[in-house]
């Protein structure tokens, strides 16, 4: 299965603090914010990565990242030339996903929890049989977001895209699986009144076909949508409290490319000697050493 980290935009509702910088390379609380969605598909034990992101961007995640060996994963960069839409990623990574099931996150977007594997391998075992799968979760607001709605069996019957009356408190996250042959279909979404090239739209596609599944996230989970101001504030309080709490870090690329077993203990120590004495250099290098 391949993966890709939507890492484009403008970031417009984060101004002035994504005017010289992309959205996705801000910190959140010790690390880089790709770093969270990036964590999130090799924890799912996917090693071969696009991302996307614009043109004058692509240089600062190529030199934050390099080729992502040090990270036991492989990683290629394709521009965006222009932000039309999610949906166009199948297009522009058609090549790179060489007909293969993949999963798509959206840059921005930070999921914790204990039973998060097991519902991505779900989904991937799902993407295997055919089937397309979002994940959602329970809000008080779905107007914000993208909502989906289930019939009594659990089956999903529509998806709609902030809708001014909801139809359930389910809203859609930013990860999705998808079968092979995800390009194909994406070919056929029309563009959208904004001129985008619509998720909501191909979801659709599956849906009317019946092959798309939804995984809700249950409220042990914890979903963070980094894209406005007091939402990144939160993520930073939220990854600093867990952490202390914890004594883990999340995230952290290396820790889990060892321990799944992607690169040795030397590769491990090499990246904790080149972080120095930071917090997270000490904490890899702790990792190693135990």
């Amino acid at each position: 299965m391949k993966g890709i980290v939507m890492a484009g935009g403008t970031g417009t509702r984060l101004y002035p603090l994504t005017v010289a910088v992309s959205k996705q390379l801000l910190p959140v609380y010790d690390k880089p914010m790709v770093y969270y969605p990036l964590s999130t598909l090799m924890l799912a034990g996917i090693r071969e990565i696009l991302i996307l992101s614009t043109h004058s961007d692509l240089p600062r995640y190529e030199q934050l990242l390099g080729d992502g060996s040090r990270f036991g994963t492989r990683l290629e960069y394709i521009e965006q030339p222009s932000p039309d839409g999610v949906a166009q990623a199948f297009l522009l990574g058609e090549s790179f996903i060489a007909d293969e099931p993949c999963a798509i996150i959206l840059g921005d977007n930070i999921f914790y929890g204990t039973g998060m594997q097991k519902a991505m391998k779900d989904a991937a075992d799902k993407a295997d049989a055919g089937h397309a799968t979002l994940f959602c979760r329970w809000v008080k607001n779905p107007e914000r977001f993208g909502v989906v709605e289930f019939n009594k069996h659990g089956s999903v019957i529509s998806v709609e895209e902030k809708p001014a009356h909801p139809r359930s408190n389910y809203c859609i996250t930013g990860l999705f699986y998808y079968p092979k042959g995800v390009s194909r279909l994406a070919r056929k979404v029309q563009r959208s009144p904004r001129g985008e090239l619509e998720l909501p739209s191909l979801n659709a596609m599956y849906m009317e076909l019946g092959l798309l599944d939804a995984e809700v996230l249950e409220h042990d989970f914890t979903w963070l949508d980094t894209g406005l101001v007091d939402t990144l504030a939160d993520a930073a309080a939220f990854v600093r409290s867990t952490q202390a709490e914890t004594g883990r870090r999340i995230a952290a690329l290396e820790e889990i490319a060892f321990r799944n077993g992607w690169i040795s203990k030397d590769i491990l120590l090499d990246a904790a000697e080149q972080y120095g004495k930071s917090q997270y250099g000490q904490y890899l290098k702790k990792i190693a050493e135990n």
